[in-house]
């Protein structure tokens, strides 16, 4: 089997790299599968606090595989691909088409986009909790032209992301969408010199893998849960996982009191 993923392991900082350079990391059913197990694992290892999610050579992710997409097509018929891809809400680690876009992660993961992020790719960066982005990278629902639905999140996650108005935009359109308007929109979290996105998020990573794990993780859990609740009962919910952790933020404050952290430090 072609080994088009990479796992490297920086202390407590996981780098998942896809690497299909002949197609610009398009990915393909065993790829998609490669990406899935290797953020599983990492949700799984005890030591890993953040992922960085990278593609090698230039380009962050060209979205499906098309040419492979298309003699899925001929050798199955298409009622044979949508029955390889039906799931249900109620699977606790369900396969996406792109693989881990389904997963909902215990731990934040950071993607680093260079080149490309377009179609699928888009919808793994967006299903990532931050994005980190070069100067001359680009995201576009590209696969606007060829008739290709949006399956791994896109129409989920982007209008959360930048709200309906940016998002309805860009998938009618499919059209490209640079680093400067990304950011502008809130699309990237990070604009860096091109060819430092993974060291970038690395760092950024490494930031995020020293503060107090257990808070931080509540934390984020609350903001993604608390979607479509009413706002008693988000704020109820808020409660009851972070009372948990008051302790450690007394812990924090006797640090400070003890002169850490002061004016913005970390």
């Amino acid at each position: 089997m072609d080994h088009a993923v990479r796992i490297e392991k920086l202390g407590t900082v996981t780098v998942v790299t896809l690497d299909r350079p002949q197609v610009r990391n398009a990915v393909d059913s065993a790829t998609a599968r490669q990406l899935y197990d290797a953020f599983v694992a990492f949700d799984a290892d005890e030591e890993a606090r953040v992922a960085v999610f990278h593609g090698a050579n230039g380009h962050f992710c060209a979205g499906w595989d098309l040419q492979f997409g298309a003699a899925m097509a001929q050798q199955q018929g298409g009622s044979s691909v949508l029955s390889g891809l039906e799931f249900s809400a109620a699977d606790a680690q369900p396969l996406g088409p792109m693989g881990p876009s389904r997963l909902l992660l215990n731990k934040p993961v950071i993607a680093a986009v260079s080149g490309a992020a377009v179609a699928g790719g888009m919808e793994l960066a967006l299903w990532c909790d931050m994005r980190v982005m070069e100067e001359d990278a680009y995201f576009g629902v590209y696969c606007r032209r060829f008739g290709v639905p949006l399956i791994d999140g896109g129409t989920v996650r982007l209008p959360r992301l930048v709200g309906l108005g940016h998002a309805m935009d860009l998938i009618l359109t499919g059209r490209k969408v640079e680093s400067g308007e990304a950011l502008q929109m809130g699309l990237a979290n990070r604009v860096v010199p091109t060819g430092n996105a993974r060291e970038a998020a690395v760092a950024l990573a490494e930031q995020l893998a020293k503060f107090p794990q257990a808070t931080m993780l509540a934390d984020r859990r609350n903001a993604y849960e608390q979607w479509d609740r009413p706002l008693p009962e988000a704020l109820h919910l808020e409660w009851e996982r972070s009372k948990h952790r008051i302790g450690d933020g007394l812990q924090g404050a006797g640090r400070f009191a003890a002169g850490e952290g002061r004016h913005g430090k970390f």
